[in-house]
């Protein structure tokens, strides 16, 4: 591990060599982060509730969703940005160094500026629960954070997918966003809202559901079966066969030269 927070410290280092340019570059993915935080404010400005859920109900469910998202770009970077390993030669590189394989990609970037998505989303998180007239118990503080941690363990397998994708292509990468930035979207909303198409999808394929729907119906007291407080744990069950996909590809992999 200690390779990896010196490359975070390296990556942090090199970003603030440009004051100005990370600077305007925080300040506007605030504006973006808003964006998204004052469509859902619009949404309700109309609408008393969504399904049952409420403003501030949905607004925790977002926060929890956006923070395992801008972790993942803060501290997982190298695995989203695994293309450009695979189309530089970078990543034969990594192959022949005797370290853990992932961790070394995991090296490979950092991304500083979106730790300001990372404080935007715990606000918004600790404004929901303010607001929210639900009876704080320790088993619901439990339940909170096993949902913040599958967030970013959903997120780091998604990424993972996504990177393993590149094994077998570097084109059309935007195939990849529908799961990633594309899903990230979706899930911002509790996944009962939608079709029932949409719920076994994110229930049984990509386990959104498991992050911030059956564990939120718990915590907001929608559902006191206390098996929602620790469904959460299935996401961390969710990365085994990510790992599986990944190092399938490692397997196969030829080389940038090939």
């Amino acid at each position: 591990m200690k390779l990896y927070f010196n490359s975070l410290a390296l990556h942090l280092k090199s970003e603030l060599e440009y004051r100005m340019s990370f600077i305007i570059s925080f300040l506007s993915q605030i504006l973006i982060f808003f964006t998204y935080y004052f469509v859902i404010i619009a949404l309700f400005s109309k609408f008393d509730n969504i399904k049952g859920f409420t403003l501030y109900e949905v607004l925790l469910c977002f926060s929890i969703i956006q923070f395992g998202f801008a972790f993942n770009e803060v501290f997982a970077r190298g695995i989203d940005k695994f293309d450009k390993l695979i189309i530089e030669g970078g990543f034969d590189r990594l192959l022949l160094r005797p370290k853990n394989l992932i961790l070394q990609v995991l090296c490979s970037d950092g991304d500083f500026v979106k730790v300001s998505r990372l404080i935007q989303a715990i606000i918004v998180l600790v404004i929901a629960l303010i607001n929210l007239k639900v009876e704080i118990t320790f088993l619901k503080v439990i339940c909170l954070i096993l949902m913040l941690m599958a967030s970013c363990v959903i997120f780091f397998g998604i990424f993972l997918l996504a990177a393993s994708y590149c094994f077998m292509t570097v084109q059309g990468l935007e195939v990849r966003n529908v799961f990633t930035d594309g899903g990230k979207h979706m899930a911002q909303y509790p996944i009962g809202v939608f079709k029932k198409g949409f719920v076994f999808f994110f229930t049984f394929i990509i386990p959104y559901a498991f992050v911030n729907y059956y564990p939120l119906l718990y915590f907001i007291g929608k559902n006191d079966n206390i098996l929602y407080a620790f469904s959460p744990v299935v996401v961390f069950l969710y990365l085994i066969p990510c790992f599986i996909v990944f190092y399938m590809g490692v397997k196969k992999y030829e080389g940038s030269g090939s």
